[in-house]
């Protein structure tokens, strides 16, 4: 599955970012690295939604915060608005980020339990700007209106004294008000529907979601989705959401990228994905995901052996072969790379479920 190469990688001035050959690597210590994300490439058109979906320790949410330099990558690029982030100055890295902002994973603790939530909601604007109190409050109390939490109720309020869900819809707000007190706040929620969603109309900004709703109900979760995909519309936004729910991602993403310790295996389109998925790991995680139906039987023979291997001494080769039914020994001697299997259909697989195109 797992391999290299930017096969996938769309040109045009509409591609907002751009990821290239990221590697993330962290010392933990006796001459042993944890090879986190190992030279992955993806990008991010303008007003899109890249779903980056796999299991648990696989690199996904390392490579969101290497997007936002937080930490800074091993090596690669990260090219933003046009501009590499690994070539700019801490200060400049900083001024780049009131453009890209982030939704953590776990609502609850990313918020500080000793400030009020009007504090939370506010802190970017103490920073940024603006400087007059009254005009912060004005925007604080739009912006908690915006996600669906009362400025009222909430404003003196601390997060403990909130459900999961709500605290998220708060995390969100305090992501929204950098990204959107760049002179658009006034006309943001105007903005229709059709217009937001064209490609190469979005304002260059990225919010990044890092399992946004996976610590949350099943009916909280619907909420903050179609929220997000309201917020998206409404903002202009360019979106990517970690998740290792096939299903969510499926419902919000215009994109998918699948991963595999820390290797991109497949890319394409949510319904291309899921109707015809060409990699055997993909393939694995859609089968995975279960029927609300009992009568269902249950196949335990998806997988072989079915133990991850360990991320600071991966396989060589493919570094699915451990576990894949449709290993050769090619498998272990040459990393496969990313190439198509349909109109924006790439996959990283010696043998790949679909025929390879051209």
């Amino acid at each position: 599955m797992a391999g290299t190469g930017k096969a996938h990688l769309r040109p045009g001035d509409d591609v907002l970012v751009t990821v290239e050959d990221l590697v993330v690597e962290f010392p933990v210590g006796r001459g042993r690295t944890v090879k986190a994300v190992s030279g992955i490439s993806f990008d991010i058109r303008s007003g899109e939604t890249l779903g980056l979906v796999g299991e648990s320790g696989c690199g996904k949410s390392t490579s969101g915060r290497a997007i936002i330099q937080l930490p800074r990558p091993t090596s690669g690029s990260v090219t933003f608005r046009g501009v590499d982030l690994a070539d700019l100055s801490d200060e400049e890295i900083r001024q780049r980020r009131t453009h890209i902002q982030m939704i953590f994973q776990d609502p609850i603790s990313s918020l500080n339990p000793r400030r009020t939530v009007g504090d939370i909601v506010a802190e970017p604007l103490r920073v940024w700007g603006p400087s007059d109190a009254s005009e912060q409050e004005a925007i604080v109390d739009r912006m908690l209106d915006s996600v669906g939490v009362d400025p009222d109720t909430a404003r003196d309020k601390r997060p403990h004294e909130f459900s999961g869900g709500q605290c998220q819809r708060i995390s969100i707000a305090r992501s929204l008000v950098m990204l959107t007190n760049r002179g658009n706040l006034h006309r943001s929620r105007r903005r229709s529907r059709s217009s937001s969603r064209s490609r190469g109309r979005g304002r260059g900004r990225l919010l990044i979601c890092d399992e946004p709703v996976s610590s949350l109900d099943v009916s909280v979760q619907a909420q903050i989705l179609n929220l997000l995909e309201d917020l998206k519309a409404g903002y202009g936004l360019t979106m990517m959401f970690i998740a290792h729910d096939l299903a969510v991602v499926k419902n919000i993403s215009d994109r998918v990228a699948v991963m595999y310790l820390g290797k991109l295996c497949e890319v394409a389109d949510p319904d291309t994905l899921y109707a015809e998925a060409a990699h055997p790991y993909t393939d694995l995680l859609l089968g995975s995901v279960p029927e609300p139906d009992p009568t269902v039987e249950i196949d335990e023979g998806l997988i072989e052996d079915g133990e991850l291997p360990s991320p600071s001494n991966p396989p060589s080769g493919c570094r699915f072969r451990t576990r894949c039914e449709r290993v050769t020994d090619l498998c272990s001697s040459e990393e496969p790379q990313m190439r198509a299997v349909g109109d924006d259909h790439f996959v990283a697989c010696h043998h790949p479920l679909a025929a390879v195109a051209g």
